[in-house]
């Protein structure tokens, strides 16, 4: 087993860990801080592909400025005590599996038509910024779009969780 193997293997198994421990911890805060070293696995494993301007941005952008967003939205959210809002949301319990049936039809769907290749041994990404991202603007423009809506979406559904209930 070669320094790159097991590099690999503490990487991987280090953000499998911090994934389980995202999911468990009972404090909002704590798991957003887990999810930050998750992030910080997840670009040691960039740089052992060599892709470091993919390692750069996901630290720069994942573990700071996202995550910092995340913290906000948990401070703003005031996360102590918990609420019971599925107990009288008939739309979201039958909305929720249907969405989520919807979402996992669509992934099946696209991996089904997705042609699998292997990688040649030896051979060397020799990309740049501007191969990088000129076919995100040129070929998957709609879906950079929608996803800036669906996180258009994500906002306006936490200030809307968010706000205070006004029983006056």
């Amino acid at each position: 087993m070669t320094v790159y193997d097991s590099l690999f293997w503490f990487f991987s198994l280090a953000m499998l860990l911090s994934a389980v421990l995202v999911i468990l911890s009972p404090n909002a805060v704590a798991s957003a801080l887990y999810m930050v070293l998750l992030f910080l696995f997840m670009a040691g494993l960039f740089v052992l592909l060599e892709a470091f301007f993919l390692a750069i941005i996901q630290v720069l952008v994942y573990a700071g400025a996202i995550m910092v967003l995340f913290l906000f939205v948990v401070m703003l959210l005031d996360a102590r005590e918990p609420r019971r809002w599925w107990s009288n949301n008939v739309m979201g319990l039958v909305g929720g599996p249907l969405v989520g049936g919807a979402f996992l039809a669509a992934v099946v769907m696209v991996l089904r038509k997705t042609q699998w290749t292997v990688a040649e041994k030896g051979g060397a990404f020799s990309g740049n910024l501007e191969q990088v991202v000129a076919p995100v603007f040129a070929d998957y423009l709609l879906p950079l779009e929608i996803t800036a809506l669906l996180l258009l979406a994500a906002t306006i559904g936490v200030i809307v969780l968010g706000r205070k209930d006004d029983a006056s």
